[in-house]
Formats: structure tokens, C-alpha cells, sequence
């Protein structure tokens, strides 16, 4: 195994074709299709599906591409360092599901640290798209929750993709809605009298199992159902139709604004919010710091959701 038949299969799968890939590598079609069939022959594992239509990425194949990517950049990384005397940005990274804590966490972060010497990303996404991207290394933490409905099926998921999920806190389920809502007034809400208004649900694409869906109850049969893409349009249609969802009851204010409240539903279901890291791999430094602005915020510093 070499570095530059790393670079080639991670050419390869981004340009989701041999040719164009041997074109953008300056190399020959066959060159190119050999040196990858050597690779897979050497790690016993077919990284590409070869059809008629083309060629698409194994699931096998991800996994190691996930591991070809951090070494090609932790290589890069060494050579602009060492070698071409550039000082190259660290990077880090973290998904989630629609989380206003784990974003306001990333604001702090990005304020602590700065954007001189780092490269920072968030990706609010899909509960199945959270896991893949810490299983491939597109992120190096994940914030999602597990419940007693979908524990058993996520933490056998986390387990098949080398993850381990790390408990940040336990909550009961809260109803958000916008503070001009007729039940905005209540202190507590019980199931039923929600039965009228529109639920909002994240829509799940591809992986709409009730076990990867981001609210809680999501067998619960609702009367009216609504599913969004998005934060801003999911908190838009709070307003527009007195739509509600379901959290974890901490509000953010300085991202979310003042016009929404949480009050309590009426429920036995509790809820785990944790996060996703590589099992066996170290969180870097700041990562670590990432995960503390979390905690400090869920400590009671400020009020989150």
C-alpha cells in the first residue's frame, strides 16, 4: 500500500468515474485501474462496484476511504509543515442533529480559537448522516440522543461502525412552539391537546426508520404531520401554522430568538443527549475543548436546546 495509490482511490471515488480521475491524476486509464486493483487485492476488500453504468463506492470501501483521507491529510498536513514550510490550517469538524446547544458550542469554539490557524465546520443533518460522517472522518464528533424506543438499533449501529456513544445529559421531552401559539401559555401540555396542530418532524431522506427519526414518540400516530429540511423553515412554520416539535426542552435564545418557549409534555419518555467519537481514537485537544463549551453550557452557565 502506498500513498499514491491512496490518492487514487480517493481521486477515484470523487470523481465517480476511472477516466476522469486518470485525467485530473495526469496518469492512463489502465495505469490507474491497476493500481487500484492492486490495492484491493493487497487489503482484501473491493473499494468500488464495477458496472455497465460506471462505478459506484462499497460500503467496505467507504470505511477505508474514511481511513485513506486522514492519512493523505495528516501526510499533507507534515509535508506543508516540514517540507514546503507552510503553515496549513488544523481542521476541525462536528455533526449534528438540530441541536441549538451544539451549534451555539461551535460559535464559542470558533470565538475561542479564532480562524488564523483553524479551519471549522458544522453540518446540522440527518440522524443516519451523523453517524457516517464520524465513521468516515468527514466529522470528528457527532451529537445526537437514543431513547429506550431506538437504543437497541443505534447502539448496535454505532458498535458495526467503530463508534462509541458518550452520554452528555438525560432530559425529558418538551414542546417548542412560537410564544404567540394558543398553548403557549400552559405550564404543561398533555399529548392530545396537541392532536389539532401540525407536528414538525426533520425529514430523514433515504433512512426515514422510526428509529432514526430526531424527535422523540415518532410512532405516535399524528393527526397532522409536517416534515422540513431545516431549522429556520421548521421554526417558520412554528409561526405560520402553529406548528410544534418535540426537544429537550433547553431554549437558545442568541440563536433561535425570543418569540419560542419549551413547556413541558406531559410524558414518562426520557431522553439521552450524547456524542459520537472513533472508539479507540483520541479526541484532539479541540475537539476536547468543543465537548467542555458543551458541558459548561449544559451545566447550567446558560440555558440550551
Amino acid at each position: 500500500m502506498t500513498l499514491a495509490q491512496l490518492r487514487y482511490v480517493i481521486t477515484v471515488a470523487q470523481a465517480g468515474s476511472m477516466n476522469e480521475a486518470a485525467r485530473k491524476l495526469y496518469i492512463s486509464q489502465p495505469s490507474l485501474s491497476n493500481a487500484v486493483k492492486e490495492l484491493e487485492d493487497e487489503i482484501g476488500v473491493d473499494i468500488f462496484r464495477r458496472t455497465n453504468r460506471g462505478i459506484s463506492v462499497t460500503p467496505e470501501g467507504e470505511e477505508f476511504l474514511g481511513y485513506a483521507r486522514q492519512v493523505v491529510e495528516q501526510y499533507e498536513l507534515m509535508e506543508s509543515k516540514y517540507i514546503s514550510r507552510v503553515q496549513e490550517k488544523k481542521k476541525f469538524s462536528v455533526s449534528t442533529q438540530h441541536y441549538t446547544f451544539a451549534v451555539r458550542a461551535f460559535v464559542e469554539l470558533v470565538k475561542k480559537f479564532g480562524l488564523d490557524e483553524y479551519e471549522f465546520a458544522v453540518h446540522e443533518t440527518k440522524t443516519y448522516q451523523v453517524i457516517q460522517d464520524v465513521k468516515n472522518f468527514k466529522s470528528e464528533i457527532g451529537i445526537l440522543y437514543v431513547n429506550d424506543f431506538n437504543r437497541k438499533v443505534l447502539t448496535k449501529l454505532f458498535h458495526e461502525s467503530g463508534l462509541e456513544f458518550c452520554r452528555i445529559l438525560d432530559c425529558n421531552i418538551y414542546v417548542y412552539l412560537w410564544k404567540g401559539h394558543p398553548l403557549a401559555g400552559r405550564d404543561r401540555i398533555w399529548l392530545e391537546e396537541l392532536r389539532e396542530y401540525p407536528c414538525l418532524s426533520f425529514e430523514q431522506g433515504e433512512y426515514n426508520s422510526f428509529y432514526f427519526a430526531e424527535e422523540v414518540l415518532s410512532t405516535y400516530e399524528y393527526k397532522r404531520l409536517i416534515k422540513a429540511d431545516d431549522r429556520a423553515t421548521i421554526l417558520n412554520l412554528m409561526v405560520g401554522l402553529n406548528g410544534y416539535t418535540l426537544c429537550s426542552g433547553f431554549v437558545c435564545e442568541e440563536l433561535n430568538g425570543e418569540d419560542y418557549c419549551a413547556i413541558p409534555l406531559v410524558s414518562d419518555e426520557k431522553m439521552t443527549v450524547g456524542y459520537l467519537a472513533r472508539k479507540g481514537v483520541n479526541i484532539s485537544p479541540i475537539g476536547q475543548e468543543y465537548l467542555e463549551e458543551i458541558f459548561r453550557y449544559v451545566r447550567g452557565d446558560s440555558q440550551v436546546s
